[in-house]
């Protein structure tokens, strides 16, 4: 019986078309927010389906779709996913690391110098017609050389980010749930990365950016307790999660001077974006587009397809975050 696969949203690159010569399936053509029974409705038949972090992946959904044995997460993400369920199942998760690392760690760059430089603030401010002439005291933002970098998770992004920074002169410190001295050596950077507590890496950091996964123990990690033990004059950076930070709070840490400014991708209630921060000329706004080239959206979608085709033919994916169960037949030679 030929295997069915569904794509939840339109991806770049050909890769799924690989997907459509092995098996039934059904790409959808736009974009959509679902609901869980939406969702449900969509994949209650399918053995694969490859989601992107706005497809919540729940319990319910997982019992609604008996036939599931893997869900292929567009993302180095899977917070949308309940891995536990899946687990229980059988059923395999995987997700897209390492291809999305470049990209993620040069938007975060970008970020840092937008907000240190005034970038977006200056450009609105030539467009609206109000540069006459050069002053020597218009828009004056702050280097990076000489300043400390803290970062918040060293693993790949985090790791590429210290390489990156460490070309600007900047100093880098980093905490995580456990000293890596080992993989800060290995950077390259010199001086190596030091490791800090979190509170201390606060007090330090003139730029603090954010490269953990999102847990119930990160959730609001940086909280308005953790907000104002920042360093006054601090650079804010989030490309990782944003449900990391309460908004709320970085609000009035904004509104109070406690922070020069803050650079953000991702957002605690995404798409919604706190009005608070809307208003503000020292904060700098993306829509979610650390990993948007065109290059990298094709090697994720590439990566997740291969994932699917791995399980769907008896072999194990490349990039497991849940091990399910593994059908050794013969693989099915595709529609028609």
């Amino acid at each position: 019986m030929v295997k069915r696969v569904v794509v939840t949203s339109p991806l770049p690159g050909d890769a799924v078309a690989e997907l459509g010569r092995r098996f039934e399936l059904e790409q959808c053509v736009r974009h959509q927010q679902r609901d869980e029974a939406g969702l449900i409705e969509l994949i209650s038949s399918a053995d694969a389906v490859l989601t992107l972090l706005e497809d919540s992946v729940t319990r319910g959904v997982l019992d609604a779709c008996p036939h599931l044995k893997v869900v292929a997460n567009c993302a180095v993400g899977f917070d949308n996913v309940d891995v536990e369920a899946a687990r229980e199942r059988g059923v395999w998760v995987t997700n897209t690391p390492d291809v999305l690392t470049g990209a993620t760690a040069d938007l975060t760059l970008a970020l840092i110098l937008a907000v240190t430089r005034r970038v977006v603030e200056a450009d609105t401010f030539l467009r609206a017609g109000r540069f006459e002439r050069w002053a020597p005291d218009l828009l004056l933002g702050s280097g990076l050389e000489g300043k400390t970098l803290g970062i918040v998770g060293l693993g790949r992004i985090g790791s590429a980010v210290a390489r990156r920074a460490a070309a600007f002169g900047m100093r880098v410190v980093y905490t995580g749930r456990q000293p890596r001295d080992e993989r800060a050596a290995a950077l390259g950077v010199e001086p190596a990365p030091v490791f800090l507590p979190l509170d201390q890496l606060l007090e330090q950091a003139d730029v603090v950016s954010l490269h953990c996964p999102l847990t119930a123990q990160t959730r609001h990690l940086l909280d308005a307790r953790r907000l104002r033990k920042m360093r006054p004059g601090a650079t804010l950076i989030n490309t990782s999660r944003g449900p990391l930070i309460d908004e709320d709070a970085l609000v009035t840490a904004l509104e109070q001077g406690v922070l020069a400014g803050a650079g953000l991708d991702v957002y605690e209630h995404e798409p919604r974006v706190d009005p608070g921060l809307l208003e503000r000329k020292d904060v700098v706004l993306l829509p979610h587009i650390g990993s948007a080239t065109l290059e990298t959206r094709a090697a994720m979608a590439g990566l997740a397809v291969r994932c699917i085709i791995d399980v769907l033919e008896g072999r194990e994916p490349p990039t497991p975050v849940v091990r399910g169960r593994l059908d050794r037949r013969e693989p099915t030679s595709g529609p028609g």
